[in-house]
């Protein structure tokens, strides 16, 4: 008879990624099992976790930075080891060993039948390769790389380009670290309960067009902050929207493998990143990025509005 434990709490998994708050300012955290009615509104609930942490994050180097120059750089290192370790605390003790309901058990594999592998190729091509999965996640890629890219270099353009020091970058990561609080955890849950996730797709890329534009003619920071709430809502709603079409296209036994292939975009974009972006913004300088943001969504909304993709995705369920 299995010991019950108590199922993980957003204070739980909040804490066990506080590490990675004070370091890294985008992490999502993945354990998407728990049992929610609506998948859009528990992934938004969940991810709003992570600007959490990047609030207390930028708060926590912003304080250090009035210290000399050997508790600023040690003080951080330390007060994440210490979260982590409270972290991992948390989650031996708190996290069950498996979040999956009683009554619904994966279907067992067949007899004599090929092992899954960690990184399976065919499991992932034959995942792509189904009616719709395609076309929703190249939407997730290819919309969201623009100002995955901006992101990336987003330190290096506020010390640059705004010319802000470095307590002033901090209160502007808090800021966008607040705006994704409220906005993937209330915002995008009230939205997925009164509108398709197909409108929610398009409305997300149509403001990552507007947004792009008013990047590329931004000159000041007061500008970037007036812009600021367009530009999350449309990560927020294009990360929970795409992520709870990707899940409900595969079967209840593919989803961690689908999960992971929307946790790889990030990675990619964060190993990409740093290189075209720093080529980007010293060749054509900072408006570039809204350009490039404009002009990528721009032709990502005419394949949405042209392609029934929602239409076979509804079909193959």
């Amino acid at each position: 008879m299995p010991i019950p434990t108590r199922p993980p709490t957003a204070w739980t998994l909040g804490n066990s990624g506080a590490g990675r708050g004070l370091t890294f300012s985008f992490v999502p955290p993945r354990c998407t099992s728990l049992r929610v009615p609506d998948p859009c509104e528990g992934l938004s609930r969940q991810g709003s976790v992570c600007p959490e942490q990047q609030v207390r994050g930028s708060g926590t180097f912003r304080a250090l930075c009035g210290l000399s120059v050997a508790p600023r750089i040690h003080c951080p290192a330390c007060l994440a080891f210490l979260a982590n370790l409270l972290g991992t605390v948390l989650s031996v003790t708190c996290i069950p060993t498996s979040t999956k309901g009683a009554g619904t058990q994966a279907p067992a594999a067949p007899a004599g039948g090929d092992r899954a592998s960690v990184f399976d190729l065919k499991a992932i091509t034959r995942l792509l390769l189904l009616p719709g999965v395609l076309p929703v996640f190249l939407v997730k890629v290819v919309s969201g790389f623009p100002s995955g890219l901006f992101m990336v270099m987003f330190s290096v353009i506020s010390m640059d380009f705004f010319q802000l020091g470095a307590a002033q970058a901090g209160y502007l990561a808090s800021f966008f670290g607040v705006l994704q609080m409220v906005i993937q955890g209330l915002v995008i849950g009230q939205l997925s309960q009164r509108f398709s996730e197909g409108a929610l797709l398009r409305a997300s890329v149509l403001v990552f067009c507007v947004v792009g534009l008013a990047m590329a003619l931004m000159s000041s920071v007061l500008h970037f902050c007036l812009l600021m709430p367009g530009l999350v809502f449309s990560l927020c709603a294009l990360n929970v929207v795409t992520d709870s079409m990707l899940t409900k296209a595969v079967s209840a036994a593919d989803t961690g493998t689908m999960l992971g292939l929307c946790a790889a975009v990030q990675p990619l974009t964060r190993t990409l990143g740093p290189a075209l972006g720093g080529f980007l913004c010293r060749r054509f300088g900072v408006s570039v990025f809204g350009r490039v943001q404009f002009a990528v969504n721009l032709l990502v909304l005419l394949a949405l509005w042209k392609q029934p993709v929602f239409q076979k995705m509804d079909k193959a369920r």
